[in-house]
């Protein structure tokens, strides 16, 4: 095990800033981040990410074990944290105060979440009136890094007759956000799970609840990129 004491006192360049992040994500499951997922996040070689693995556990920013992948320390999952808070802060300035859709917030807060610095940041958390979640459902970690561990439950998982509610969305993808935001389904959306298709096939459900229900078809693939909550069984 490769382990690192060295406490960051120097602001953490974009890249390291976003490997830590692809970590906090991959991670959160219980299992370390292998090297070829954070390739994949960040589409980059498996390579190019063994070498970033051994500074960032010079840092001390994470812990790593070759042929099992690698998890944050506690001044890893800090530093993930602020940058998660400054990105989600961004993508509802974004969208409550400069009118972007919620398709576009995602791309502009990555470029712009390595160069605001915590000041901005926190004027513009205090203009929103201090948010809680980011437009796609997501989770804001608050200024002293705590966040709420939103459920990993998908609506691939669930089962037919079931009522839950839609709590977030992956937002890295514009055109997945789009086409979910034509069939109703965003955070806060309820929907009831009419049928599942065998064999990989369609899910149907009701999106709404009560007298505007519509009934709405999507396949597991987009529904894996749903988290929900459950309401209730019928």
């Amino acid at each position: 095990m490769t382990t690192g004491s060295q406490t960051p006192t120097q602001p953490l360049s974009g890249p390291v800033e976003d490997y830590l992040k692809a970590i906090y994500d991959l991670e959160r499951d219980t299992q370390p981040a292998a090297t070829n997922d954070i390739a994949e996040r960040l589409a980059i070689s498996p390579a190019s990410v063994s070498g970033m693995m051994r500074r960032l556990a010079e840092q001390g920013l994470i812990t790593h074990e070759p042929y099992r992948g690698a998890r944050l320390t506690d001044d890893g999952r800090r530093a993930a944290l602020r940058t998660l808070r400054r990105h989600r802060i961004l993508e509802c300035y974004l969208t409550e105060v400069l009118g972007y859709p919620w398709d576009r917030v995602h791309d502009e807060a990555e470029r712009l979440e390595h160069a605001a610095s915590e000041e901005l940041i926190e004027r513009m958390a205090d203009a929103l009136g201090d948010p809680v979640h980011d437009p796609h459902g997501a989770p804001i970690p608050s200024r002293e890094g705590v966040v709420e561990e939103t459920p990993r439950r998908t609506l691939a998982d669930v089962a037919a007759g079931e009522r839950v509610r839609v709590r977030q969305v992956m937002d890295d993808d514009g055109e997945r956000l789009r086409y979910l935001a034509e069939l109703g389904i965003r955070p806060g959306s309820i929907l009831r799970v009419l049928d599942r298709a065998p064999f990989d096939g369609p899910i149907t459900l009701w999106v709404g609840d009560g007298a505007g229900n519509v009934t709405r078809a999507v396949g597991p693939a987009l529904g894996a990129q749903v988290f929900v909550e459950s309401l209730s069984a019928e």
